[in-house]
This record gives C-alpha cells, sequence and structure tokens, in this order.
C-alpha cells in the first residue's frame, strides 16, 4: 500500500506518463489485487486493450444492475471474446422485484441515489474488499465533477478499520476524441448506442440522449440535481 505522503510525486510523475507506464507501475506493486472496473465506456475499453497488449493481466469486473440497455449486455460477450478472457459481473442482492416490495415499485423515478446504492454501490463494496487497488476508465474532461481528479488517489474504505484503498484512473488526461480514435484504429467493440447519439450509457431508465454541447454525462439522470451515481464518493480521501 502507499502513503498518503506519496500521492503528490507519484501524480507529479504520471501526469506526464503514458498510460501504459502508469499501468505498469500498477501491475508491479499490486498485481492481481489491482482490478479494472468498467461500463464498457470508451475509456475503460481503451485502458482494458492497453493493459492486454502490455500483458498486465488485471482482473476485470462491471456493475450489472439488471438495468442495462440490452446493448450494454450482449457487449460484454463480445468483449470477451474480443478480448480473451472473463469480465466478472458484480450483481445487487436485491431483485428487481425484491427492490420494488421494499421501496416501492421503479424507485429510480422518485429516489434515484437509493437505487444506485443498492444496484451499484453496495455491489461494487463488496467487490472491492477484495482488492487494494480499484483502476478506473474517470476522465478530467468527461465532467465538472472529474475535473480535478488525480491520477493516483487513497481513499478510507472501511471506516471502522481504516483499511484504505488505491484508486487509479490512469486515462484522466486522454480526451473524447483521442479515445474513440484509439477504438476505431483498433477496430475494439463499443456499445452500438453511441452511434445513436449516447455519450455516457448507464442503466436504461435514466439515461437520455444528451443536448449537443453539454458535458459528456448531460444525459444522466436527466430531471434530478444528480450527475455521478456514487460508486466514486461513497468514500472519502485519505489525509
Amino acid at each position: 500500500m502507499i502513503t498518503p505522503e506519496e500521492i503528490v510525486p507519484l501524480n507529479e510523475r504520471f501526469n506526464s506518463a503514458t498510460t501504459e507506464e502508469i499501468l505498469r507501475w500498477a501491475w508491479e506493486k499490486f498485481g492481481s489485487k489491482a482490478g479494472i472496473g468498467t461500463s464498457f465506456q470508451g475509456a475503460g475499453l481503451v485502458m482494458m486493450d492497453l493493459a492486454r497488449r502490455n500483458g498486465f493481466s488485471f482482473p476485470v469486473f462491471t456493475i450489472d444492475t439488471g438495468l442495462l440497455f440490452p446493448e450494454t449486455v450482449a457487449l460484454r460477450s463480445r468483449l470477451e471474446d474480443y478480448f480473451g478472457h472473463q469480465i466478472e459481473p458484480l450483481l445487487p442482492d436485491l431483485t428487481l422485484d425484491q427492490q420494488a416490495a421494499a421501496n416501492g415499485p421503479e424507485l429510480w423515478k422518485h429516489d434515484p441515489d437509493l437505487c444506485c446504492t443498492i444496484r451499484k454501490v453496495v455491489p461494487l463494496q463488496n467487490k472491492l474488499s477484495e482488492l487494494d487497488c480499484w483502476i478506473t476508465g474517470l476522465r478530467r474532461q468527461q465532467s465538472d465533477t472529474r475535473t480535478h481528479i488525480g491520477i493516483v488517489e487513497l481513499y478510507v474504505f472501511d471506516e471502522g478499520t481504516g483499511r484504505q484503498i488505491v484508486k487509479l484512473n490512469p486515462m484522466a488526461n486522454w480526451s473524447r476524441e483521442a479515445v474513440w480514435k484509439h477504438l476505431h484504429d483498433h477496430k475494439i467493440p463499443y456499445n452500438p448506442l453511441h452511434d445513436q447519439g449516447y455519450r455516457s450509457i448507464g442503466c436504461q431508465p435514466c439515461t437520455h440522449k444528451d443536448a449537443g454541447g453539454e458535458n459528456e454525462r448531460a444525459g444522466r439522470w436527466t430531471g434530478f440535481n444528480k450527475s455521478e451515481c456514487g460508486i466514486h464518493t461513497f468514500m472519502r480521501k485519505a489525509e
């Protein structure tokens, strides 16, 4: 594990490093205790490709809320064929019927934060309890809430024990244009909904085509003061 004092020099070093160099550091330091979490947005696919090309056999996982677009569900199998390894689905403890019985039907319409917690945050917490490093596809260009992310961040995962986890954002400096150039150049399978005008794709009830010129996540949770599902905000940074 790294210490809070190491974060600043690591970020200074990695801000001018290639994504491959950052991933190599993670592989050498954490091995398979580092895992790539992806919702199959473009940056995550590029990162999976760079990891594979360089022989970094990180486990890969995705959160399957039970509310994904059929295109997203089908993409997982296509990516497993392309990359030659399995992508672990993280499933909620509650089925949609159980959630409706406990919290009312279509929870996402009246309490999307609670719905995201049940169907996304809790499954992720269970997975992260097995890891020392969580690798994400976050980019600074995506939205105002992500502008200041570090490439290396240290979070308190368990307030009771003080257990910490490294959050690594190797794609932080990538532009949307660079991501899509890589996808097209290497013919990596991607979600066909992108070709229909969707820029950021999450659960089907909470994802809409966004308006031109808005940030990349503008089509998520339309009508709510919400831009994050909670998986990137449930932990506090280590001091």
